[in-house]
């Protein structure tokens, strides 16, 4: 097993405002039709750039343990 590490949206919390989309480096994030954003599970590298600076606290770096054999597509 194997720990990795992704970003979760609370969309509920979720202003809309883009800052994640800025601050991830490698343009996992994205706001979908202006209400909440949405990050691309097969992108994120866990950086935790987005949870950084979401205004609204909407966004949570989260661990969980995946087969190492899953963890290859996943990272």
């Amino acid at each position: 097993m194997r720990i990795i590490k992704k970003g979760k949206v609370d969309k509920s919390r979720c202003v809309a405002c883009g800052a994640c989309v800025k601050a991830c480096p490698i343009g996992a994030v994205t706001v979908w039709k202006g209400r909440h954003a949405v990050i691309d599970e097969n992108l994120c590298i866990g950086c935790g750039k987005c949870e950084n600076v979401c205004p609204a606290g909407s966004i949570e770096i989260v661990a969980r343990e995946v087969r190492q054999s899953d963890a290859q597509t996943l990272v």
